[in-house]
């Protein structure tokens, strides 16, 4: 069995840790945060302090992917996430009339902060009694020695501590940061360039806690698992999670002056009553917030060493989860691609214990599989709704270059959009549609089904969106959330 460091403790590295430490692996993970306080799951959830993952106090959602991951590889973990008020959604209450098929069972998501989730990780990860988790403690570099008569490999890590630790694996899980992109260049190997595609988004979020505990919501989820949408000019999606807590996000343009004001309480609150599907939730009487607007600048979609001058693994080295590839968080797959990523890198550390160049080449192909698809799927997503919001803001388009493109053409709108449509009335496409929505398949395999685009293409031609509540205009949201932001210039 190998000896593993994992750098990171967040979700990604977490879960590889749990999956190593079940085979009967030697694990030690470095996390540079606080530790967990003890108590009941969701109070010391609530309370943990984790300035290093500033995005766990967001909103998350695990997708359909993600629930499969757990209840594949830990499902132990799941059931611990249900008995601390965790709640499955069934996605096909929102689908169109028509018989149930095989695989509609998998159309679930998990509704929960994902503090609770982690906690829960945590707690099952320390409870293995191979696998120690280290606080406080940063890895600051990479031991390595030869490997060949003109190769190295990395061997171990070096703490901020000046702590030497060995190990046969290395395995970054530091996030978004990738951190083993500096360890790298200060042991003298060759770096890869990355391949990157503007999120090109901003988002304000806050959490609400009902205040009916188990009584009816509010307002209707019109997309099973959520209220609201993403409109012509801005995105407001509220989420449920856990324990009659739910999680509302706008997302604007990055330099909008007028709607960098829905970080003050009043004018978040303001456009929550503009916006479709929300306005019941924030009342006084049926809700009220657990902490302030917190607001992030969102990452660019990332695929990490794929980019110009892809170089060979470096032996002993491997990524995982935010590590690997970042992808644009307002489509809500990140957390269930760090689990895919995680669970099945362990299947394959398992099947190599030496960690050598063939186990970073069979990683390289993993990532290929698993985490491409959904980069290249969100930079080509992320380009298209920057042109939109900037179109309705009366914004100059976009001027950055296109990413490479893909080796699989995206699907075209129109044909995208015919889709999106068919699935108002038809229960198959729907089914194909909600697939990809939940990482469950990528657009080319849904597409790429002769039955599916019939049906597409049998809707009737130009059907419009089923009728609905409408957001409001650009310039009716900036009027709104400026005027109950006095002091905020709208610029």
């Amino acid at each position: 069995m190998t000896s593993t460091v994992i750098a990171g403790g967040g979700t990604a590295g977490l879960a590889l840790a749990l999956a190593l430490g079940a085979r009967g692996h030697r694990v030690r993970v470095l996390e540079r945060s606080e530790p967990p306080p003890d108590g009941p799951v969701v109070k010391s959830a609530e309370v943990w302090e984790r300035p290093s993952v500033p995005q766990a106090g967001h909103d998350h959602i695990l997708n359909a992917l993600g629930v499969r991951m757990l209840r594949s590889h830990a499902p132990a973990v799941l059931d611990a996430a249900l008995a601390e008020g965790a709640r499955l959604a069934d996605l096909t209450t929102a689908a169109p009339p028509g018989p149930a098929e095989p695989g509609d069972e998998e159309l679930v998501t998990l509704l929960v902060r994902r503090c609770v989730l982690d906690l829960v990780l945590h707690r099952a990860v320390r409870a293995l009694p191979r696998v120690t988790v280290s606080h406080r403690t940063t890895v600051a570099g990479v031991l390595t020695a030869p490997s060949g008569p003109t190769t190295r490999r990395v061997t171990g890590v070096v703490t901020d501590r000046g702590e030497r630790v060995p190990a046969d694996l290395v395995v970054d899980a530091s996030g978004r940061r990738s951190a083993s992109r500096s360890w790298l260049a200060a042991a003298g190997f060759p770096a890869a360039g990355d391949l990157t595609g503007p999120s090109r988004l901003h988002a304000f979020g806050r959490f609400y806690r009902l205040r009916d505990p188990g009584g009816p919501p509010p307002g209707p989820l019109n997309r099973a698992n959520a209220a609201g949408g993403i409109w012509d000019h801005y995105s407001a999606v509220l989420h449920p999670a856990d324990n009659d807590v739910f999680a509302i996000t706008f997302g604007a343009l990055p330099g909008d002056r007028a709607m960098a004001a829905l970080r003050t309480p009043a004018a978040f609150t303001a456009a929550c009553r503009l916006s479709p599907y929300l306005a019941a939730w924030v009342e006084e009487d049926a809700a009220r917030p657990l902490g302030p607007v917190r607001a992030i600048a969102m990452p660019p979609n990332i695929l990490r060493g794929a980019g110009p001058g892809r170089q060979r693994p470096v032996a002993g080295l491997l990524r995982v989860g935010d590590a690997a590839c970042v992808t644009d968080p307002m489509f809500g797959r990140g957390l269930s691609l760090a689990l895919a990523h995680a669970f099945r890198l362990a299947d394959l550390i398992g099947e190599d214990p030496v960690a050598d160049e063939w186990l970073g080449l069979a990683a390289a192909d993993l990532a290929d599989r698993v985490l491409r698809p959904w980069y290249e799927l969100g930079a080509h997503d992320s380009r298209l709704r920057a042109e939109r919001w900037r179109a309705a803001a009366g914004a100059p388009p976009v001027t950055e270059p296109d990413p490479p493109a893909p080796p699989v053409p995206p699907v075209p709108e129109p044909v995208w959009n015919a889709a999106l449509a068919a699935a108002a009335g038809d229960r198959r496409v729907w089914r194909g549609i909600t697939r990809i929505g939940t990482s469950l398949a990528a657009p080319a395999e849904v597409f790429a089904d002769p039955e599916f685009l019939a049906r597409v293409r049998a809707a009737a031609p130009g059907t419009p969106a089923p009728a609905g509540p409408r957001p409001p205009t650009y310039a009716g949201l900036r009027r709104t959330v400026t005027a109950h932001a006095p002091d905020q210039e709208e610029g």
